[in-house]
């Protein structure tokens, strides 16, 4: 019988566990140095902040590095498939590859709105500022397309330092645009040498592409991605910026559907939330309100008509207590909404998404119709709220910011050291640098089998909506 990794003594008091995890496989990560040869190195100026006065342990070294997986079977009954994988830690360098004096660093945001983009743009130019000394930070508008399109914004901390109470994007932002050898020949010709992309899955796979060719062109340019996307369906890291603002926004509509639908007689409150591939907004939001009692998310279908669908189990929520509540994240039930148009299925937008169908206003349609049909003149009322670009739009909460603040120096630390081609965020609490080619293809969708979504199933009692 072949020996575990995992090795278990007893004692009389308790059981003693010795472990080795075994086959870890260090991701890369890219330096400058890995196809420029020669380059220098400098002395971090953090040496010298009279802020910082670093111990030895305060600097980050190779060697630091932060697993994907943390939980374990002890027994070695489930073993893990693969390797386990682990990444660089983020963090500050004693040794720096760019001359704070030479540094060109421009800063780019793309995609859709989301809670904290002022607040990363705000703390990019002031860490690079204040802990670094770089004096030349420029903003480019409108997205990829403001590279080659606009002339850039030079930035400074006074012009930055009220951006973080504002929602949206002080530089503008915008899809599409994307044009490889424009953007890089841009770069290039205005002597950037950092570039800072904040952006979602879209703008990630633009800047593996960025990446590769600056790369091939063997240039002296830095590019950090720091992930941006409301949904929170950015795969590896632990969350995305922006999203705890947007779940405590989504309670706002969450408890003004439950007042109509409470003040009314058979009434129904309908909200659909932000979620065009996952439902982690609908699902924390309905956790966090306890008044939901269905949430209908893109990770599980439902069905509306016969036994054990949602048209039978809201009719019993209505018999019990007069009122009920359906939260449905965006990109649910798109594969059972009838599409006259069949051209309609391909439609994407400017950054290759697909254009879907509204899944609220066709609930509330077909709620009014099953009403009509199965309960003839009685009363019934479907409020429908849809606050979509509300929760987008706002400024970060307490929470967000503190986590933007962290993602834009992790990023400073990174790119001043000259890694490049990462992207950065926490993987169990601790902050990594992430091959970007990683998180361009990594998903993060809401786990239909985990204990978050049994417990909301417990709480409210909603079906699984798997037909017989």
């Amino acid at each position: 019988m072949a020996s575990s990794p995992y090795q278990n003594a007893e004692s009389e008091s308790e059981n003693k566990f010795t472990f080795a995890i075994p086959n870890i496989k260090l991701q890369p990560l890219t330096h400058l140095k890995d196809y420029i040869p020669n380059l220098q190195t400098h002395p971090s100026p953090l040496d010298t902040n009279p802020f910082f006065r670093p111990l030895s342990e305060f600097y980050i070294t190779p060697s630091d590095v932060i697993l994907r997986h943390i939980l374990h079977d002890f027994t070695g009954t489930f073993p893990t498939s693969g390797p386990n994988l682990a990444y660089h830690r983020a963090g500050p360098r004693k040794q720096i590859h760019f001359e704070p004096g030479h540094v060109r660093a421009a800063i780019v945001t793309c995609g859709g709105l989301c809670p904290g983009m002022n607040t990363v743009i705000k703390e990019l130019v002031v860490g690079l500022w204040e802990l670094y000394g770089v004096r030349e930070i420029y903003g480019v508008r409108a997205g990829y397309r403001g590279f080659y399109s606009t002339e850039a914004v030079a930035l400074n901390p006074k012009m930055v330092h009220e951006w973080h109470r504002k929602g949206g994007t002080v530089l503008e932002t915008a899809r599409g645009g994307f044009d490889l050898d424009k953007i890089v020949n841009a770069i290039q010709d205005r002597g950037f040498n950092q570039v800072y992309i904040i952006g979602g899955d879209g703008t990630m796979r633009g800047m593996v592409q960025i990446f590769n060719e600056i790369k091939r062109r063997k240039l002296n340019i830095a590019v950090a991605g720091i992930p941006k996307t409301v949904d929170n369906d950015v795969g590896i890291i632990d969350k995305s910026f922006g999203f705890q603002t947007a779940v405590e926004m989504a309670q706002q509509a969450i408890n003004a559907a439950h007042t109509e639908a409470e003040s009314a007689v058979n009434g129904i409150g309908l909200v659909k939330l932000m979620g065009r591939s996952t439902g982690h907004i609908a699902l924390n939001a309905t956790l966090s309100s306890r008044d939901v009692d269905c949430c209908l998310i893109p990770e599980n279908d439902f069905y509306l008509e016969g036994k054990g669908g949602l048209f039978e189990f809201l009719d019993i929520r209505l018999k019990d207590n007069g009122h009920a509540v359906l939260v449905v994240a965006e990109g649910a039930g798109q594969d059972i909404i009838p599409r006259d148009d069949q051209s309609h299925v391909a439609e994407k937008d400017e950054s290759g998404n697909p254009v879907f169908l509204d899944v609220g206003g066709w609930l509330k349609s077909e709620l009014k119709k099953w009403w009509e049909r199965d309960h003839p003149k009685e009363l019934f009322t479907v409020k429908y709220i849809d606050p979509t670009y509300m929760i987008r739009a706002v400024p970060a909460n307490a929470t967000d910011n503190l986590y933007c603040t962290l993602l834009a120096h992790s990023a400073i630390h990174g790119a001043m050291a000259g890694y490049t081609g990462f992207v950065c965020g926490p993987i169990n609490g601790n902050y990594a640098y992430i091959p970007v080619e990683e998180v361009a293809k990594a998903k993060n969708p809401v786990n239909t089998r985990d204990h978050k979504w049994a417990w909301f199933r417990s709480i409210a009692n909603q079906p699984d909506f798997a037909r017989s």
